[in-house]
């Protein structure tokens, strides 16, 4: 029965569960994998290049002797750039993975009745479904590379292995064809199908608090002898400040890829939106924004919203479905503040 005086926290914070340190990039060849730890790391440089007026021109501007003018001024730029060296075939980009235990359970609670509530939910949503289902899908995520992003596209070869890590050693180890799993489903192959399962299985019981979990990934992508590669991109507020057109992220002078990058691509698992069958998984987000597309998949006024979903599961006692079940858990594992202060 629901009860009708239950509000929703005015303050309710949940810290993410999945952790990702930083990547970072390092270059070698393909039949040197095994001693990797040796390869020297990737730089980010400076490059200054003369360009020319490519962008739509205002309707004002398109008279001949306008454009011109335009096009006799080129577009000059400095920009970062980073890229394997000559005599390297094969970028390796290596992170850590924190899966911590307490999902669901917030960080902060003003309400005792409403923390009572939801924890009562989510040990309900643990006795009944568990995190097996996703446990498996991060496991995909890290097992076909999407953390690789652009660095992904046009790859001759991809060996991803995720190795379990205790008193800094490794204690279970699996290895991965990142191209044979697609990024468009979370179907295993038969070869991997084992592998997924054991994987998946180790971070849903660190989702539980069952144990300690650490997980070392290190990719490797073969894209070809002197090659561009993609760190994260720095986001520059003050352009005047700034001097560049681009500006690459690199730690400690090597090249690499921000944790929350990493992160977007772990938790890239929504394929229970309507239209996912055609755009494939998201990123979970409470509105399901995808801000390349510009479009917010899980508006308010479906009804599929996690903010929607949660309210009517913990204040209404109204149960979602398994897979949205699915969804706001993920949310909860994601972390945010998702207080109404409007409520109090």
């Amino acid at each position: 029965m629901a009860t009708a005086a239950l509000k929703t926290a005015s303050v309710l914070a949940f810290e993410r569960k999945l952790d990702p340190s930083d990547a970072l990039f390092f270059a070698g060849s393909w039949d040197q994998r095994d001693t990797s730890g040796n390869w020297q790391a990737v730089r980010v440089k400076e490059k200054s290049v003369r360009g020319t007026i490519s962008n739509r021109l205002k309707t004002k501007d398109q008279d001949p002797a306008k454009l011109d003018a335009a096009i006799e001024n080129p577009n000059l730029q400095t920009v970062d750039v980073a890229a394997l060296p000559a005599d390297a075939d094969t970028l390796k980009v290596s992170f850590t993975l924190r899966v911590l235990g307490g999902a669901g359970t917030p960080s902060a609670c003003n309400n005792a009745d409403y923390q009572r509530k939801l924890l009562g939910t989510v040990q309900g949503y643990v006795d009944a479904i568990g995190f097996g289902e996703l446990g498996r899908r991060y496991a995909y995520n890290l097992a076909n590379g999407r953390f690789l992003w652009r660095n992904r596209l046009g790859a001759e070869q991809i060996a991803v292995q995720v190795a379990q890590m205790t008193n800094g050693q490794p204690v279970n180890t699996w290895d991965f064809d990142a191209l044979s799993l697609s990024t468009r489903h979370f179907e295993p192959t038969q070869d991997t199908a084992t592998t997924l399962t054991e994987l998946g299985a180790v971070i849903a019981d660190g989702l539980a608090g069952k144990h300690y979990v650490l997980l070392q990934v290190t990719a490797f992508v073969r894209l070809g002898a002197g090659q561009e590669v993609f760190p994260s991109q720095e986001l520059i507020l003050d352009k005047g400040k700034a001097g560049k057109s681009k500006t690459l992220y690199a730690v400690s002078e090597i090249a690499g890829m921000h944790s929350q990058k990493i992160g977007n691509a772990v938790r890239s698992i929504d394929t229970w939106y309507p239209d996912a069958a055609d755009n494939g998984p998201i990123s979970v987000e409470p509105y399901g924004a995808v801000t390349t597309q510009g479009k917010a998949y899980r508006k308010p006024g479906e009804k599929l919203d996690f903010y929607t979903l949660l309210d009517g599961w913990i204040i209404k006692d109204k149960v979602p479905a398994p897979e949205q079940q699915h969804f706001v858990m993920a949310n909860l594992i994601r972390g945010g503040v998702f207080g109404d202060a409007g409520k109090d």
